[in-house]
């Protein structure tokens, strides 16, 4: 008879809010694995800042220094998407509760809002916006607010304009305030007048260096 059910009707409350219980789960561990290996990549170019610091390398050690933030940035991110997988989970959790009061699943403005900003996440894009048309369908979702990628897209820019200082106290921290700056405090980066095409050839060969170590 349940087989039945589940073939004229579909599958139960109880059976969707456990499939996006499971995916959840999922898209955690998922992420759990990236942090670990935005880590392993910072701990390798934190060491190669510190080398390029004792050899007085210090533009080439800011641009580490810049690879720093935007992977601490991203982290951040990440964290931030690990703890609103779990409210969802738990809030998933308060539906299945309801479901034996009501037999219905409820609509949840807290597990739309958090849909909707983990849609922006690339690595979770795709998974947020299938089960968010899933959750819509089943009454939990009224709407998706899709504002998507902008922020993401900016980052480049963001780093650019805003975050210098966020570089150079980074990098003022990695070189144990050989380089950078702190408290206003301004260390040993010298000012150039323009890099010489031998430095230019330098600069993209630590580029390169700089892909393998976030890549390895």
């Amino acid at each position: 008879m349940q087989q039945l059910n589940r073939f004229l009707w579909g599958p139960t409350p109880q059976e969707k809010v456990r499939k996006w219980q499971a995916q959840l789960k999922k898209e955690q561990r998922a992420l759990e694995r990236e942090i670990h290996h935005l880590d392993l990549a910072n701990s390798k170019v934190k060491a190669e800042v510190k080398k390029l610091a004792q050899r007085g390398d210090a533009k080439n050690a800011k641009l580490l220094a810049r690879e720093v933030v935007r992977s601490n940035r991203q982290k951040q991110r990440m964290q931030t998407s690990k703890a609103q997988l779990n409210s969802i989970h738990m809030q998933l959790g308060h539906q299945l509760a309801m479901v034996k009061v009501t037999g219905t699943l409820q609509a949840s403005t807290e597990i739309m809002k958090a849909s909707n900003s983990l849609i922006k996440l690339p690595q979770l894009s795709n998974t947020m916006r299938e089960m968010s048309a899933e959750m819509m369908k089943s009454g939990i979702m009224t709407e998706m607010l899709d504002d998507t990628m902008e922020a993401l897209d900016d980052e480049d820019e963001e780093l650019e304009e805003e975050a210098q200082d966020e570089v150079d106290k980074v990098l003022w921290q990695i070189t144990d305030g050989k380089l950078g700056q702190a408290s206003g405090q301004v260390g040993a980066l010298p000012q150039t007048a323009g890099p010489t095409p031998e430095e230019v050839e330098r600069d993209e060969e630590m580029e390169r260096a700089i892909q393998g170590l976030l890549s390895s």
